[in-house]
């Protein structure tokens, strides 16, 4: 069995965004952090190994500089990792990552036996819409939301969660599943991770290795996603000034706050 787990490096959004002038972030420029809910997917996989014994790979898209996220991965209890990297893959929207992500997963074979992590949703999108992409291109079955999972045989049994409720959903492997935040809490590096990801070997497949995505399928071009205009300037409201005595002041806050459900 392997458990493959796809992650994205997202701008860390207490930094600065900055935008190029085709609309798309320009990430060279921006900190970065793991996206959240792809570190709970990367939990469960390593939750996985805890108990099957299953080899763990990490695998993103992204520039060379990407490799230092795989590594904490491989800190974390990841046995590998794999970089997608390539100028024909800048600016692609979801529907060209998942191609290219699908594609790179097929070069490393999906076995009768596999499970695919992804997070729920990325913060530098929130479209929910890589994951199922990625399980459609593959012709697997896709669990999402999950907050509760487990191995029985050849299934995946998950709580998949709505808004006041849960459904129990059960999948044949292979199968892909995005994962919340809730559904764990995850693990830190390790010192002995830290010592061994120094030494793993990090492999990157270029366009040359993703033989089924055809050229249309990759970067902007490949992008049915159009975007209208994009700023990373926000604009302020222009608030509101009032002139009163300091009870009167305190009164009328208050009375905002309550207008405002924050009390």
């Amino acid at each position: 069995m392997r458990v493959y787990v796809c992650v994205k490096q997202v701008p860390d959004t207490s930094g600065k965004v900055a935008v190029n002038e085709d609309g798309t972030l320009n990430r060279a420029s921006m900190l970065t952090i793991i996206n959240p809910d792809d570190l709970s997917a990367m939990e469960a996989a390593l939750a996985l190994k805890d108990v099957t014994g299953c080899q763990v790979t990490a695998v993103t898209m992204g520039p060379p500089p990407a490799k230092k996220m795989l590594q904490e991965l491989i800190a974390m209890g990841a046995d590998d990792a794999v970089l997608i990297s390539g100028r024909e893959f800048g600016g692609s929207d979801t529907y060209a990552t998942s191609q290219i992500i699908a594609g790179a997963l097929q070069h490393l074979g999906v076995g009768a036996e596999d499970v695919i992590f992804c997070g729920r949703q990325a913060i530098d999108g929130d479209t929910a819409q890589v994951g199922p992409q990625i399980s459609e291109h593959l012709g697997i079955p896709v669990i999402s939301y999950a907050e509760e999972l487990k191995i029985e045989g050849e299934s995946v049994v998950v709580h998949r969660q709505y808004e006041d409720r849960y459904h129990v959903v059960k999948a044949k492997m292979p199968c892909l599943i995005t994962a919340l935040a809730e559904l764990n809490e995850p693990r830190y590096m390790t010192p002995g991770g830290i010592f061994d990801a120094y030494d793993a070997e990090i492999v990157t497949y270029s366009r040359a290795e993703l033989i089924d995505v055809a050229d249309e399928d990759l970067g902007l071009k490949g992008s049915p996603t159009k975007i209208a205009k994009a700023s990373d300037k926000v604009r302020k409201g222009s608030g509101e000034t009032v002139n009163l005595d300091p009870d009167a002041s305190v009164a009328y806050i208050f009375g905002k706050l309550t207008e405002k459900h924050v009390i």
